[in-house]
């Protein structure tokens, strides 16, 4: 039932540009806080952005701070990360995820399948 489903990945050069799709299914998607994850080999998945179920905040990942930006369309259930500047060091899987809290507790939890992005000359 429940889909995230992550598109526009790919390889690019130091210093282009790509951007990230993550299209949600079988949740009420505007009451999620949605975010991009990435995860490099042998290192921990981390924090890229998030963005308020209402679009209305944003936070970002020190490595990626003014370099890219995330959104989202609640009318089409899609978060967009829109990379720029993209250095070889961004080379990870970026994984969707959406997100609920209640105080405390979460109530909702979900990831994709993740797309792969390569910076290399």
């Amino acid at each position: 039932q429940v889909q995230l489903v992550e598109s526009g990945g790919g390889l690019v050069q130091p210093g282009g540009s790509l951007r990230l799709s993550c299209v949600a299914s079988g949740f009420i998607f505007s009451l999620y806080n949605m975010s991009w994850y990435h995860q490099a080999p042998g290192k921990e998945r981390e924090l890229v952005a998030s963005i308020t179920s209402a679009g209305d905040s944003t936070i970002y990942g020190d490595s990626v701070k003014g370099r890219f930006t995330i959104s989202r369309d609640n009318a089409k259930n899609t978060v967009y990360l829109q990379m720029n500047f993209l250095k070889p060091e961004d080379t990870a899987v970026y994984y969707c995820n959406a997100r609920m809290k209640v105080f405390k507790l979460t109530v909702g939890d979900y990831w994709g399948q993740g797309t792969q992005v390569t910076v290399s000359s």
